[in-house]
């Protein structure tokens, strides 16, 4: 698989968000969170601040879902990403 241009291909981790006081938020909680997390599998040819490995959090209101060889994607633009975690070398 190779991402092109700015795209960005994620594999979205499902977190257990508590809040302060330790209460488990629920899935629906969840989503209606604005950015989520992901793992970054491939970056475009024209992407060169994140790369494969990466975890980031990313707008949800923008990008894709799409099946690669029967497994479930997003893809997103790398203006799309917020925050980078746990930078790959």
């Amino acid at each position: 698989m190779i991402a092109i241009g700015k795209n960005i291909v994620i594999k979205q981790i499902e977190e257990e968000i508590k809040t302060s006081s330790g209460i488990l938020l629920s899935q629906d909680d969840v989503s209606n969170f604005r950015y989520k997390r992901g793992k970054v599998i491939k970056s475009g040819t024209e992407v060169h601040d994140i790369k494969e490995g990466d975890d980031i959090y990313y707008d949800t209101a923008t990008g894709y879902t799409a099946m690669i060889e029967n497994e479930q994607y997003t893809i997103i633009s790398q203006r799309d990403v917020v925050i980078v975690l746990n930078r790959t070398s």
